[in-house]
């Protein structure tokens, strides 16, 4: 890195912190510090929402989960608009007519204190789980590519975050996501075209796409029922619907950020602005992934993308054998190039036959690349049991480090780092208003003053700011960290969207059934996955299936047996 890149990489984090604790300053009660005052306009609400999401996870991830996997993984979020509709038509008015902080609350006025705890407990794990992983996530892999030191820079990142957050609290949040929407945009957009100019000048864009397709990248729709694929049509439609319907209505984190709306109007246009754009921003980011993948055809790829795990291997015994996997990498990548352009150039005057040979030779070239890079990740894992062979979260930050112009560098860098703050500061933020509102003042036996719960806010707060950097020095990279987040929150979003279901749609069920089946179900979903019976999105569906079902049932014979004993 050079300077200027150390110069626009540390002035954008220190004007999006900066200008957090400046708009947000004067909190004087709780309605202001959780609520941010609830006069949010609806492009505030959803951008926060937008970003929110946007965990430097996404931008991690996402762009190697293409070039490994291809475009597939953007049925993930095909159930998404599905669940803004509804969670317009039905969460946000029951939100706002009650006038609730959390969206816990309303769980109690419907069923009792203990369901309320119950939820909210269930969100505190589950959330601050994914708090340490999103500080985590970018923590890593600049750590390994950098050199940097990984604990400084999960305290580093952690504090950042904390400053603004327990200075502002809500109102922090949703004024700093706007500048770093900003950055996440404007730096994916200049990486796009970057990574176009640096192709042949025989190779446009359509003949891009086509050497993805050839490749497997482009193969978007999946119409199987196969459960041993994680990504189909029917997973993102359905398991993606109820995921998204979870996290939307019911998850705190994003409540929060739509409770701030200054009517029910604005609050609606927020979620419906975020439900339009996102599966965009997210075939976008993905198709970035496929340039990328697109981009090292015509240039030499390492064998493994975390030079972490390359200098790990080639420091130990089985070196001499790693070099010679590179050395047989280089030349199927060669060989590559070579068919690649010659087709980019000449396909005009391509015949059928030629074409079919062209592919047949190209996935032969890319089936042999794929054996020879397994190979290397089974001699990285020899050498290490504890270095990191699974490259997919260290494609794109590879890509930025050795091929971007000074000055992008720094840029993407702080796309990177905007993206953790504006994600974990959402976790804190949401993660402070639940232990306050859902446990401490309603647990509280004596009423306490606003400023002192406002208080109370800030040092939980802090409190699971600490947590968060604490889990994050502890955690360790997953198959895929964007899976990662999912996996955890499809543990419980079912579980908790059931709850939520039962309370506005089925009135026959009391809080006894519903308290006793929220605790089956959740240990039911543990163990489901534990087993792997299934992909991990089909866990929202069943949880939330499941705890409805038998709440029902308990609900029903029990009072079956009353009418018995009367009788």
């Amino acid at each position: 890195m050079q300077l200027i890149d150390w110069i626009i990489l540390g002035g954008t984090i220190a004007f999006i912190v900066w200008y957090g604790v400046y708009k947000s300053r004067g909190s004087k009660n709780v309605q202001d510090y959780i609520g941010g005052g609830k006069n949010a306009k609806w492009w505030t609400v959803g951008l926060s929402v937008m970003a929110t999401q946007a965990s430097a996870i996404t931008f991690l991830s996402t762009p190697g989960q293409a070039f490994h996997d291809g475009m597939g993984f953007v049925q993930f979020y095909f159930g998404l608009p599905v669940a803004m509709v509804i969670v317009c038509m039905v969460f946000i008015p029951i939100y706002h007519r009650l006038n609730v902080y959390t969206a816990y609350e309303y769980l109690e006025s419907r069923f009792d204190r203990k369901t309320r705890t119950l939820t909210a407990i269930l969100f505190l794990i589950q959330r601050g789980l994914a708090a340490g992983i999103t500080i985590f996530a970018p923590a890593i892999v600049l750590s390994a590519v950098l050199g940097w030191n990984l604990t400084y820079l999960t305290t580093i990142i952690g504090v950042l975050v904390i400053i603004y957050t327990v200075s502002g609290g809500t109102k922090a949040v949703n004024v700093t996501h706007k500048q770093q929407m900003a950055v996440i945009m404007t730096g994916m957009i200049v990486a796009f075209f970057i990574i176009m100019s640096y192709l042949p000048d025989s190779v446009g864009f359509t003949n891009a796409l086509e050497i993805a397709g050839t490749g497997g990248k482009m193969d978007i729709l999946d119409y199987s029922f196969d459960f041993e694929n994680r990504y189909t049509l029917w997973s993102g439609l359905i398991g993606g619907s109820f995921l998204a319907l979870s996290y939307f209505g019911t998850d705190q984190s994003q409540v929060q950020r739509y409770l701030t709306g200054g009517s029910v109007k604005e609050s609606q246009m927020g979620m419906i602005f975020n439900g339009l754009l996102k599966v965009p921003l997210q075939f976008f980011i993905l198709l970035v992934g496929v340039m990328v993948f697109v981009f090292y055809q015509f240039n030499t790829a390492p064998l493994n993308f975390n030079p972490a795990a390359t200098e790990t291997v080639l420091n130990s015994d089985y070196s001499e054998q790693y070099q010679d996997l590179m050395l047989k990498n280089e030349e199927i990548q060669a060989r590559k190039q070579h068919i690649s352009l010659d087709y980019a150039e000449n396909k005009a005057n391509y015949s059928e036959a030629q074409t079919a040979d062209f592919q047949q030779e190209y996935l032969q070239l890319e089936a042999q690349q794929k054996q020879v890079r397994e190979e290397a990740r089974s001699f990285i894992d020899a050498s290490d049991e504890e270095a990191e062979s699974n490259d997919k979260d260290y494609v794109f930050i590879h890509f930025i480090l050795n091929n971007l112009p000074k000055g992008f560098i720094g840029l993407l860098l702080a796309v990177i780092l905007s993206a953790a703050m504006s994600s974990t500061a959402s976790e804190l933020n949401a993660l402070a208003s639940t232990t306050v509102i859902d446990l401490y003042k309603r647990n509280h036996s004596v009423p306490k003053s606003e400023e002192h719960y406002l208080a109370a806010s800030k040092w939980f707060t802090l409190m699971w700011g600490l947590i968060a950097i604490a889990f994050a020095s502890l955690a360790d990279l997953f198959d895929n960290l964007i899976q990662l987040v999912n996996i955890i929150g499809s543990l419980f979003y079912g579980n908790v969207l059931g709850i939520f279901l039962l309370a506005f749609f089925i009135k026959f069920v009391k809080s006894n059934a519903v308290f006793i089946a929220a605790i089956i179900t959740q240990a039911v979903i543990f163990l489901v996955f534990e087993l792997e019976l299934m992909p991990y999105l089909w866990l929202n569906v069943v949880g939330c299936v499941l705890v409805i079902v038998i709440a029902f049932s308990i609900q029903y014979f029990s009072g079956h047996k009353r009418e018995h004993k009367l009788s």
